[in-house]
């Protein structure tokens, strides 16, 4: 039977430091202690480490290999960011390294490290970060570039990229408004959510701004379990007849309001009608993608251009890399309003 290889992380198991530290000592890169790299070394000849390709590319300052942390890639926002990210930083050569954190972020940190022990020369935050601030000073120690892009908030002492959650809001509340309608509802996210809490704030502005209420008795906290949705949307409409629009917090969660409102023997259209029984019922989501959009049915959606978002997070990164002393940025994407019919 062969010997199981040693690895970077049993390193540093044996010298009792974390694995960036074991990464700097790899590099040469940073600020440690002779006392530190001295016991590094020792566990690395304890147990026979051989030093890889990537801590010999990172004493030479360049591996290629920009890495990405997320907390699930299968939420349509972060795969189509990844897109983004991908297409823009392979043209210039370099590899994008995919990691995910976990539902709660529980796994950033061992994320960081594998990245760093990879030889990474920037990382990408996706996800809200507010969690990934202690990464901040361990990637400046080690000259790792960082750029945010997220869906939500950003950090203040790094490059960020985010759509623009209020606006998004604003924009739908305001098209629904414009089409004839005072009773306008949400459905879906969940509260832990900023994204959510963004656009709720945005959505809330904007019916004070025209002098309408809101109440929070038509705003509906759910997952986007479409079954859940469907059940939540014929409850709301039985309960509260006089709606005629629903804000939908992404794609699933609109579909899952569209069969509810079937259920409920609601028809569709963008106007408002006064009649109780003739009355129709506008629905506008939030799309993360634009090319996943419904085609059928067809609604109106405001897109968050995540694949944009990813694009310039990309340039970001080609930028910061490249002028490593540069002024931080905070850039946000607007949205953008995509009508159907519906």
């Amino acid at each position: 039977m062969s010997q199981q290889k040693t690895t970077i992380h049993d390193v540093a198991l044996v010298a009792g430091v974390s694995v960036s530290t074991v990464s700097l000592v790899l590099s040469g890169k940073g600020r440690i202690s002779p006392a530190t790299a001295t016991r590094v070394n020792q566990a690395i000849e304890q147990l026979g480490y051989v030093r890889n390709r990537s801590a010999s590319i990172l004493r030479g300052g360049e591996s290629g290999v920009i890495g990405l942390i997320v907390r699930d890639l299968s939420q349509p926002f972060y795969a189509a960011m990844t897109a983004g990210l991908s297409e823009v930083l392979e043209q210039q050569g370099k590899v994008l390294v995919l990691t995910q954190s976990g539902q709660h972020g529980q796994h950033l940190k061992r994320c960081f490290d594998t990245l760093v022990a990879q030889g990474a020369e920037g990382i990408v935050l996706g996800g809200e970060a507010a969690q990934a601030e202690t990464l901040v000073p361990q990637a400046q120690e080690q000259n790792i570039a960082l750029v945010c892009a997220s869906r939500a908030s950003s950090l203040d002492n790094v490059d960020s990229l985010r759509p623009d959650n209020s606006q998004a809001a604003r924009m739908a509340t305001e098209y629904l408004i414009r089409q004839g309608h005072q009773r306008i509802a949400w459905m879906g996210g969940l509260g832990s959510s900023l994204t959510r809490a963004e656009r709720i704030g945005g959505y809330c502005a904007t019916l004070l701004q025209y002098g309408l209420s809101f109440r929070s008795d038509w705003i509906i906290e759910c997952d986007d379990r479409q079954q859940s949705v469907s059940a939540l949307t014929l409850q709301l409409l039985r309960q509260h007849p006089g709606i005629t629009a629903i804000l939908a917090h992404n794609g699933s969660t609109a579909l899952g309001c569209y069969f509810g409102a079937l259920r409920c023997g609601r028809t569709f259209g963008e106007g408002a009608v006064d009649s109780y029984y003739t009355q129709q019922l506008a629905l506008v989501g939030f799309n993360d993608d634009p090319q996943r959009e419904l085609h059928d049915p067809t609604m109106t959606f405001v897109s968050s251009e995540a694949r944009d978002v990813g694009r310039r997070a990309a340039e970001r990164m080609l930028q910061r890399l490249a002028q490593p002393e540069a002024e931080i940025q905070s850039l946000i994407v607007p949205p953008q309003l995509m009508r159907g019919e519906v």
